[in-house]
Protein backbone atom coordinates (compact mmCIF):
# COMPACT_ATOMS: atom_id res chain seq x y z
CA UNK A 1 0.00 0.00 0.00
CA UNK A 2 1.19 3.61 -0.52
CA UNK A 3 1.86 5.59 2.51
CA UNK A 4 -0.69 8.41 2.09
CA UNK A 5 -4.80 7.47 2.32
CA UNK A 6 -7.10 9.42 1.03
CA UNK A 7 -11.00 9.82 2.30
CA UNK A 8 -13.50 11.27 0.20
CA UNK A 9 -16.42 13.18 2.20
CA UNK A 10 -19.88 14.11 0.36
CA UNK A 11 -23.50 13.50 0.77
CA UNK A 12 -24.05 10.47 -1.50
CA UNK A 13 -23.29 8.49 -4.37
CA UNK A 14 -26.13 9.12 -6.54
CA UNK A 15 -25.95 9.75 -10.09
CA UNK A 16 -24.77 13.34 -10.19
CA UNK A 17 -21.19 15.32 -11.43
CA UNK A 18 -19.83 15.14 -8.81
CA UNK A 19 -20.66 11.90 -7.59
CA UNK A 20 -19.16 10.58 -10.56
CA UNK A 21 -16.12 12.36 -9.94
CA UNK A 22 -15.67 11.07 -6.43
CA UNK A 23 -16.12 7.30 -7.56
CA UNK A 24 -13.83 8.15 -10.43
CA UNK A 25 -11.09 8.95 -8.64
CA UNK A 26 -11.72 6.71 -5.69
CA UNK A 27 -11.36 4.13 -7.71
CA UNK A 28 -8.22 5.24 -9.26
CA UNK A 29 -6.55 5.80 -6.12
CA UNK A 30 -7.45 1.83 -5.46
CA UNK A 31 -6.31 1.01 -8.40
CA UNK A 32 -2.85 2.76 -7.94
CA UNK A 33 -2.32 1.25 -4.31
CA UNK A 34 -3.75 3.65 -1.95
CA UNK A 35 -5.79 3.03 1.06
CA UNK A 36 -9.20 4.93 0.15
CA UNK A 37 -12.42 5.82 2.13
CA UNK A 38 -15.35 7.39 0.97
CA UNK A 39 -17.95 8.86 3.89
CA UNK A 40 -20.88 9.45 2.93
CA UNK A 41 -24.02 11.02 4.72
CA UNK A 42 -26.38 8.32 3.44
CA UNK A 43 -27.16 5.57 1.15
CA UNK A 44 -29.26 5.98 -2.21
CA UNK A 45 -31.04 3.84 -4.82
CA UNK A 46 -28.76 4.29 -7.73
CA UNK A 47 -25.05 4.78 -7.14
CA UNK A 48 -22.35 5.23 -8.86
CA UNK A 49 -20.30 1.81 -8.19
CA UNK A 50 -16.76 1.69 -6.28
CA UNK A 51 -13.84 -0.52 -6.42
CA UNK A 52 -14.03 -3.18 -3.90
CA UNK A 53 -11.13 -2.03 -1.92
CA UNK A 54 -12.01 1.55 -1.29
CA UNK A 55 -13.95 1.25 2.10
CA UNK A 56 -17.38 3.06 2.33
CA UNK A 57 -18.15 4.53 5.65
CA UNK A 58 -21.81 5.82 6.69
CA UNK A 59 -20.81 9.19 8.69
CA UNK A 60 -24.64 10.03 8.39
CA UNK A 61 -27.28 10.12 10.92
CA UNK A 62 -28.15 7.16 12.60
CA UNK A 63 -32.00 5.65 12.77
CA UNK A 64 -32.56 6.84 16.22
CA UNK A 65 -31.58 10.94 15.10
CA UNK A 66 -34.50 10.62 12.81
CA UNK A 67 -36.63 12.88 15.80
CA UNK A 68 -34.04 14.98 17.07
CA UNK A 69 -34.49 18.59 15.94
CA UNK A 70 -32.44 20.24 12.96
CA UNK A 71 -29.80 21.78 15.29
CA UNK A 72 -29.25 18.59 16.98
CA UNK A 73 -28.57 16.78 13.51
CA UNK A 74 -26.70 19.58 12.38
CA UNK A 75 -23.97 18.92 15.22
CA UNK A 76 -24.42 15.05 15.26
CA UNK A 77 -23.61 15.39 11.59
CA UNK A 78 -20.38 16.74 12.32
CA UNK A 79 -19.36 14.71 15.34
CA UNK A 80 -19.81 11.51 13.11
CA UNK A 81 -17.74 12.69 11.08
CA UNK A 82 -15.28 14.09 13.72
CA UNK A 83 -15.65 10.02 15.00
CA UNK A 84 -14.61 8.50 11.32
CA UNK A 85 -11.45 10.74 11.47
CA UNK A 86 -10.76 9.70 14.46
CA UNK A 87 -10.88 5.87 13.49
CA UNK A 88 -9.33 6.10 10.31
CA UNK A 89 -6.88 8.55 10.48
CA UNK A 90 -6.32 8.99 6.72
CA UNK A 91 -3.50 11.46 5.41
CA UNK A 92 -6.20 14.01 3.31
CA UNK A 93 -9.77 14.55 3.97
CA UNK A 94 -11.53 15.82 0.42
CA UNK A 95 -14.89 17.37 0.77
CA UNK A 96 -16.78 17.83 -2.18
CA UNK A 97 -20.52 20.14 -2.75
CA UNK A 98 -21.12 22.92 -0.41
CA UNK A 99 -22.28 21.25 2.86
CA UNK A 100 -19.85 18.75 2.49
CA UNK A 101 -16.87 21.17 2.51
CA UNK A 102 -18.48 22.98 5.50
CA UNK A 103 -19.07 19.77 7.49
CA UNK A 104 -15.11 18.75 7.21
CA UNK A 105 -13.91 22.19 7.83
CA UNK A 106 -15.82 21.86 11.10
CA UNK A 107 -14.79 18.18 11.87
CA UNK A 108 -11.12 18.47 10.55
CA UNK A 109 -10.25 22.06 10.24
CA UNK A 110 -7.14 23.11 12.02
CA UNK A 111 -6.30 19.43 13.40
CA UNK A 112 -3.27 17.39 11.93
CA UNK A 113 -5.69 16.29 8.93
CA UNK A 114 -5.27 18.42 6.13
CA UNK A 115 -8.68 19.38 4.70
CA UNK A 116 -9.12 19.78 0.89
CA UNK A 117 -12.01 21.44 -0.15
CA UNK A 118 -13.63 20.86 -3.57
CA UNK A 119 -15.99 24.31 -5.36
CA UNK A 120 -18.61 21.98 -7.82
CA UNK A 121 -21.15 25.01 -8.77
CA UNK A 122 -21.28 28.55 -9.39
CA UNK A 123 -20.95 30.34 -6.15
CA UNK A 124 -24.03 33.25 -6.91
CA UNK A 125 -26.49 31.63 -5.68
CA UNK A 126 -25.06 28.77 -3.68
CA UNK A 127 -22.30 30.35 -1.89
CA UNK A 128 -23.34 34.07 -1.24
CA UNK A 129 -26.00 34.21 1.33
CA UNK A 130 -25.19 35.63 4.62
CA UNK A 131 -24.66 32.42 6.29
CA UNK A 132 -22.25 31.26 3.76
CA UNK A 133 -20.61 34.22 4.06
CA UNK A 134 -20.07 34.11 7.52
CA UNK A 135 -19.23 30.52 7.21
CA UNK A 136 -16.52 31.26 4.47
CA UNK A 137 -14.64 33.83 6.82
CA UNK A 138 -14.56 31.37 9.44
CA UNK A 139 -14.09 28.35 7.78
CA UNK A 140 -12.11 28.24 4.56
CA UNK A 141 -8.84 29.70 5.95
CA UNK A 142 -8.54 26.38 7.90
CA UNK A 143 -8.90 24.54 4.36
CA UNK A 144 -5.35 23.14 3.04
CA UNK A 145 -6.17 23.74 0.21
CA UNK A 146 -9.20 24.10 -2.64
CA UNK A 147 -9.84 22.56 -6.44
CA UNK A 148 -11.98 24.63 -8.22
CA UNK A 149 -13.26 23.54 -11.92
CA UNK A 150 -12.61 27.63 -13.08
CA UNK A 151 -10.79 30.33 -12.68
CA UNK A 152 -13.88 32.44 -12.19
CA UNK A 153 -14.84 29.89 -9.50
CA UNK A 154 -11.72 30.81 -8.04
CA UNK A 155 -11.67 34.23 -8.17
CA UNK A 156 -15.36 34.66 -6.33
CA UNK A 157 -13.48 33.70 -3.13
CA UNK A 158 -11.04 35.80 -3.23
CA UNK A 159 -9.39 36.80 -0.97
CA UNK A 160 -9.29 33.34 0.75
CA UNK A 161 -8.02 30.12 -0.85
CA UNK A 162 -6.14 31.72 -3.68
CA UNK A 163 -2.19 30.71 -3.33
CA UNK A 164 -3.28 27.40 -2.15
CA UNK A 165 -5.94 26.46 -4.62
CA UNK A 166 -5.45 24.75 -7.92
CA UNK A 167 -7.87 24.12 -10.69
CA UNK A 168 -8.31 20.58 -12.27
CA UNK A 169 -10.95 19.35 -14.77
CA UNK A 170 -13.29 17.01 -14.35
CA UNK A 171 -12.52 13.66 -15.81
CA UNK A 172 -14.30 12.69 -19.61
CA UNK A 173 -15.73 9.01 -19.06
CA UNK A 174 -13.90 7.22 -20.83
CA UNK A 175 -16.88 5.79 -23.22
CA UNK A 176 -16.80 9.11 -24.93
CA UNK A 177 -13.30 9.02 -25.99
CA UNK A 178 -12.05 7.36 -29.53
CA UNK A 179 -15.92 6.85 -30.76
CA UNK A 180 -15.67 6.15 -33.99
CA UNK A 181 -17.33 9.07 -36.03
CA UNK A 182 -19.63 8.46 -39.21
CA UNK A 183 -18.10 9.38 -42.57
CA UNK A 184 -20.87 11.58 -43.09
CA UNK A 185 -23.30 13.39 -39.98
CA UNK A 186 -26.55 13.31 -40.20
CA UNK A 187 -28.38 16.12 -40.24
CA UNK A 188 -28.96 16.92 -36.36
CA UNK A 189 -28.21 19.51 -33.89
CA UNK A 190 -27.85 17.06 -30.83
CA UNK A 191 -27.81 17.53 -27.27
CA UNK A 192 -27.78 15.95 -23.97
CA UNK A 193 -28.56 16.42 -20.34
CA UNK A 194 -31.57 15.87 -17.75
CA UNK A 195 -34.34 18.00 -18.83
CA UNK A 196 -34.06 20.83 -15.85
CA UNK A 197 -34.25 24.54 -15.34
CA UNK A 198 -30.71 26.01 -15.44
CA UNK A 199 -29.77 24.00 -18.22
CA UNK A 200 -32.27 25.87 -20.60
CA UNK A 201 -33.57 23.62 -23.36
CA UNK A 202 -36.44 26.24 -23.63
CA UNK A 203 -34.27 28.31 -25.15
CA UNK A 204 -32.62 25.75 -27.39
CA UNK A 205 -35.76 24.55 -28.92
CA UNK A 206 -36.94 28.10 -29.15
CA UNK A 207 -33.61 29.13 -30.79
CA UNK A 208 -33.88 25.91 -33.38
CA UNK A 209 -36.94 26.88 -34.66
CA UNK A 210 -35.22 29.74 -36.17
CA UNK A 211 -32.37 27.27 -37.24
CA UNK A 212 -35.25 24.89 -39.14
CA UNK A 213 -36.96 27.85 -40.74
CA UNK A 214 -33.88 28.32 -42.37
CA UNK A 215 -32.49 24.72 -42.98
CA UNK A 216 -35.77 22.46 -42.88
CA UNK A 217 -33.81 19.18 -43.21
CA UNK A 218 -32.66 19.63 -39.57
CA UNK A 219 -33.48 18.11 -36.63
CA UNK A 220 -32.97 18.72 -33.05
CA UNK A 221 -32.42 15.53 -30.39
CA UNK A 222 -32.60 16.04 -26.85
CA UNK A 223 -31.25 13.35 -24.60
CA UNK A 224 -31.84 12.69 -21.26
CA UNK A 225 -34.49 12.22 -18.76
CA UNK A 226 -37.08 14.13 -17.11
CA UNK A 227 -36.01 15.73 -14.16
CA UNK A 228 -39.47 16.37 -12.41
CA UNK A 229 -39.50 20.13 -12.04
CA UNK A 230 -41.57 20.79 -14.94
CA UNK A 231 -39.05 21.77 -17.80
CA UNK A 232 -40.16 18.80 -19.88
CA UNK A 233 -43.63 20.19 -20.15
CA UNK A 234 -42.53 23.14 -21.00
CA UNK A 235 -40.88 21.45 -23.79
CA UNK A 236 -44.08 19.51 -24.67
CA UNK A 237 -45.82 22.81 -24.89
CA UNK A 238 -43.53 24.65 -27.15
CA UNK A 239 -43.46 21.66 -29.40
CA UNK A 240 -46.76 21.38 -29.53
CA UNK A 241 -47.57 24.95 -30.68
CA UNK A 242 -45.33 25.33 -32.72
CA UNK A 243 -45.70 21.89 -34.97
CA UNK A 244 -42.52 20.43 -34.11
CA UNK A 245 -43.44 17.04 -32.87
CA UNK A 246 -41.28 16.04 -36.43
CA UNK A 247 -37.93 18.13 -36.07
CA UNK A 248 -37.50 18.51 -32.05
CA UNK A 249 -37.00 14.89 -30.70
CA UNK A 250 -36.83 14.70 -26.99
CA UNK A 251 -35.32 11.05 -26.58
CA UNK A 252 -35.55 10.39 -23.22
CA UNK A 253 -32.26 8.95 -21.25
CA UNK A 254 -30.31 6.62 -22.86
CA UNK A 255 -27.73 3.68 -22.01
CA UNK A 256 -25.53 4.61 -24.38
CA UNK A 257 -25.62 8.21 -25.47
CA UNK A 258 -22.41 8.41 -27.16
CA UNK A 259 -23.54 5.88 -30.10
CA UNK A 260 -26.24 8.51 -30.79
CA UNK A 261 -24.32 12.00 -30.04
CA UNK A 262 -21.69 11.38 -32.35
CA UNK A 263 -24.01 10.96 -35.31
CA UNK A 264 -24.93 15.14 -34.98
CA UNK A 265 -23.33 17.91 -37.05
CA UNK A 266 -23.75 20.05 -34.21
CA UNK A 267 -23.41 20.22 -30.69
CA UNK A 268 -26.06 22.63 -28.78
CA UNK A 269 -25.28 23.88 -25.02
CA UNK A 270 -27.62 26.27 -23.54
CA UNK A 271 -27.60 26.28 -19.72
CA UNK A 272 -27.75 29.41 -17.63
CA UNK A 273 -25.29 28.54 -15.32
CA UNK A 274 -23.14 25.06 -14.36
CA UNK A 275 -19.89 24.06 -12.77
CA UNK A 276 -18.31 22.29 -15.51
CA UNK A 277 -20.36 20.99 -17.50
CA UNK A 278 -19.74 16.71 -18.23
CA UNK A 279 -22.02 17.26 -21.11
CA UNK A 280 -20.25 19.55 -22.86
CA UNK A 281 -16.82 18.09 -22.16
CA UNK A 282 -17.98 14.60 -23.70
CA UNK A 283 -19.20 16.48 -27.17
CA UNK A 284 -16.05 17.68 -27.35
CA UNK A 285 -14.26 14.19 -26.85
CA UNK A 286 -16.54 13.12 -29.53
CA UNK A 287 -14.85 15.29 -31.99
CA UNK A 288 -18.46 17.66 -32.07
CA UNK A 289 -18.25 21.17 -33.06
CA UNK A 290 -19.97 22.61 -30.19
CA UNK A 291 -21.95 25.71 -29.25
CA UNK A 292 -21.99 26.60 -25.74
CA UNK A 293 -23.82 29.46 -23.91
CA UNK A 294 -21.10 31.20 -21.87
CA UNK A 295 -22.49 31.07 -19.28
CA UNK A 296 -21.42 31.44 -15.24
CA UNK A 297 -19.20 30.27 -13.68
CA UNK A 298 -17.31 30.20 -16.69
CA UNK A 299 -17.27 26.31 -16.90
CA UNK A 300 -17.19 26.74 -21.07
CA UNK A 301 -15.05 29.39 -20.90
CA UNK A 302 -12.45 27.15 -19.41
CA UNK A 303 -12.75 24.61 -22.26
CA UNK A 304 -13.33 26.53 -25.43
CA UNK A 305 -11.47 29.13 -26.27
CA UNK A 306 -14.29 30.88 -29.22
CA UNK A 307 -13.56 30.63 -32.67
CA UNK A 308 -10.66 27.60 -32.17
CA UNK A 309 -12.51 24.54 -30.44
CA UNK A 310 -15.82 25.95 -30.40
CA UNK A 311 -18.30 28.99 -30.49
CA UNK A 312 -19.36 30.49 -27.01
CA UNK A 313 -22.69 32.80 -26.92
CA UNK A 314 -24.14 35.00 -24.59
CA UNK A 315 -26.71 33.20 -22.10
CA UNK A 316 -30.38 33.59 -22.58
CA UNK A 317 -29.96 34.89 -26.70
CA UNK A 318 -31.74 32.28 -28.54
CA UNK A 319 -30.93 34.45 -31.57
CA UNK A 320 -27.52 34.63 -30.89
CA UNK A 321 -27.67 30.59 -30.05
CA UNK A 322 -29.43 30.22 -33.71
CA UNK A 323 -27.18 32.21 -36.04
CA UNK A 324 -23.75 29.81 -34.14
CA UNK A 325 -25.74 26.72 -34.82
CA UNK A 326 -26.38 27.98 -38.64
CA UNK A 327 -22.95 28.96 -38.96
CA UNK A 328 -21.74 25.56 -38.17
CA UNK A 329 -24.40 23.99 -40.56
CA UNK A 330 -23.16 26.15 -43.29
CA UNK A 331 -19.82 26.02 -43.19
CA UNK A 332 -19.06 22.51 -43.00
CA UNK A 333 -15.12 23.23 -43.15
CA UNK A 334 -15.19 25.66 -39.58
CA UNK A 335 -17.40 22.79 -38.18
CA UNK A 336 -14.42 20.22 -38.89
CA UNK A 337 -12.29 22.25 -38.22
CA UNK A 338 -13.94 23.22 -34.73
CA UNK A 339 -14.69 19.39 -33.74
CA UNK A 340 -11.20 18.39 -34.46
CA UNK A 341 -9.62 20.89 -32.03
CA UNK A 342 -12.54 20.05 -29.41
CA UNK A 343 -11.58 16.53 -29.33
CA UNK A 344 -8.08 17.30 -27.92
CA UNK A 345 -9.71 17.90 -24.42
CA UNK A 346 -9.55 13.92 -24.01
CA UNK A 347 -5.85 14.49 -24.22
CA UNK A 348 -5.64 16.67 -21.00
CA UNK A 349 -9.06 15.60 -19.46
CA UNK A 350 -8.87 12.53 -19.52
CA UNK A 351 -8.99 10.04 -16.03
CA UNK A 352 -5.94 8.85 -15.95
CA UNK A 353 -4.32 12.55 -16.20
CA UNK A 354 -7.04 14.10 -14.43
CA UNK A 355 -5.50 11.50 -11.06
CA UNK A 356 -2.59 12.58 -11.28
CA UNK A 357 -3.54 16.17 -11.26
CA UNK A 358 -4.96 15.46 -8.13
CA UNK A 359 -2.80 12.56 -6.92
CA UNK A 360 -0.26 15.21 -7.16
CA UNK A 361 -1.73 18.08 -5.84
CA UNK A 362 -2.76 16.45 -2.44
CA UNK A 363 0.68 14.59 -2.06
CA UNK A 364 2.27 18.38 -2.06
CA UNK A 365 -0.68 19.09 0.59
CA UNK A 366 0.40 16.56 2.91
CA UNK A 367 3.74 16.49 2.38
Amino acid sequence: MKEMSVAFHLNCLCQGGAERVVSSLANQFAEEGYTVYVATEWYDTDEFELDPRVQRVHVGLHPEDGKKNRVTKFFLRIRYLKQFLKEYRPSVLVAFAQRANYRALMAAGGGDIPVVISIRTDPVGHYDALSDRIQIRRLFPKAAGCVFQTQRQREFFRPYLQDNSKIILNPVNPRYIGVPKPAVPEKSVVHHARLVDFKNQPLLCRAFLKVHAKHPDYVLKIIGPDSHDGTKEILDRIIEENHAEDFILLTGGSSAPEQELVKGSVYAFSSDWEGLPNSLMEAMALGLPCVATDCPCGGPAEVIRDGVNGLLVPIRDEDALAAAINRLIEDRELAARLGAQAAHIADTANAQAVFEQWRDYLGSLVR
